[in-house]
C-alpha cells in the first residue's frame, strides 16, 4: 500500500469521531486507572507537585490523577475540540485543572516550571519529521525543574515489528465499523482509517502515520537532549482483553530525569 498523508493530518483527526473509533483506549476509565497505577509505581507524585499533562488531549490522565488528590495538573493539547471537552468534564466533576491549547514543540509556558511531564497513551511520533519529537522532549525538558521527571508512554517499536498486522477492524456498539488498512515503512506506520455506519454509510475517511521507536533508539533520543536516568519497560498494556487497539496494546513506558 502507498498512502499520502498529509503532514500536518495530527491538526484535524482529534474530533468526536476519533473519541468513537479508539474509545477503547482514551474513554474506558478502567484503561484510564491502570496507566495511571503504573505511572505513580515508577515515578510517585506528591500533592504539591506540578504536573504538565502534555499532549493530553481530552485529560483523562489529569482527571484520574485528581480524582487521588493530585490537584496541580496543566492539560496541553493542540485539539481544541478535545481542549474544550476536558475542561467541560473536568467543570462537571469539579476537578481543578487548567487546559491549555497550543503546540508541545512551542508550548509558550515558562521554563523550570513542571516537576513532571507526562506524555502518555502514544502521543509521540505525530509528526512525520523526527525533528518533531525531539523538539516536543526538548520542550519539555525545558520545562522540568531541575530534578524533575519524563514519563513516556508510547509504541514498542520492535513488538510491533514482530507481531505487524495491515489489516484491522473492530465494532464500536451496534452501529459503527472501524477498518483499519496500514503498511509498515521503514520507522513510518502509514494507516489509512474508514469509519462506516451500517445505517448510514461512510462516516470519515482519514490518514495519519506514526513514527515508532524501539528501546534503544529512544534512549538514544533522551541521552541527546541531556536527559539522564533513563529507564525502560519493553512490554506494557493496559487492556485485559485481547485484540488490536490501533497499537495501543504494544507499548513501552520510559522515564528520565532532568540533571
Amino acid at each position: 500500500m502507498s498512502l499520502r498523508v498529509d503532514p500536518e493530518w495530527w491538526k484535524e483527526l482529534f474530533d468526536e469521531i476519533y473519541l468513537t473509533t479508539d474509545a477503547r483506549s482514551v474513554c474506558d476509565d478502567d484503561v484510564t486507572r491502570r496507566e495511571i497505577d503504573i505511572l505513580l509505581e515508577l515515578i510517585p507524585l506528591s500533592p504539591e507537585q506540578e504536573i504538565l499533562d502534555l499532549c493530553g488531549g481530552h485529560g483523562r490522565h489529569s482527571v484520574e490523577l485528581g480524582r487521588r488528590g493530585y490537584k496541580r495538573c496543566t492539560v496541553f493539547d493542540f485539539s481544541r475540540f478535545l481542549i474544550d471537552r476536558g475542561r467541560k468534564e473536568a467543570d462537571r466533576l469539579g476537578r481543578e485543572i487548567t487546559f491549555l491549547q497550543g503546540d508541545a514543540r512551542k508550548t509558550g509556558l515558562p521554563p523550570e516550571r513542571f516537576d513532571r511531564v507526562l506524555v502518555l497513551g502514544n502521543s509521540l511520533g505525530y509528526i512525520p519529521s523526527p525533528d518533531g519529537d525531539r523538539d516536543i522532549l526538548a520542550e519539555a525538558m525545558r520545562l522540568l525543574k531541575s530534578g524533575g521527571r519524563l514519563f513516556l508512554d508510547i509504541v514498542n517499536g520492535a513488538t510491533l515489528r514482530s507481531r505487524f498486522h495491515p489489516f484491522a477492524w473492530h465494532e464500536v456498539g451496534e452501529d459503527v465499523v472501524v477498518c483499519r488498512n496500514r503498511s509498515l515503512e521503514g520507522d513510518i506506520v502509514i494507516t489509512r482509517e474508514m469509519v462506516l455506519s451500517k445505517k448510514s454509510g461512510l462516516m470519515k475517511d482519514s490518514r495519519y502515520s506514526l513514527r515508532i521507536y524501539e528501546p534503544d533508539s529512544m534512549r538514544l533520543l533522551l541521552s541527546g537532549l541531556g536527559y539522564d536516568g533513563i529507564d525502560v519497560i519493553d512490554d506494557f498494556s493496559p487492556f485485559q482483553e485481547k485484540g488490536d487497539f490501533g497499537f495501543m496494546n504494544f507499548r513501552m513506558i520510559v522515564t528520565a530525569a532532568k540533571p
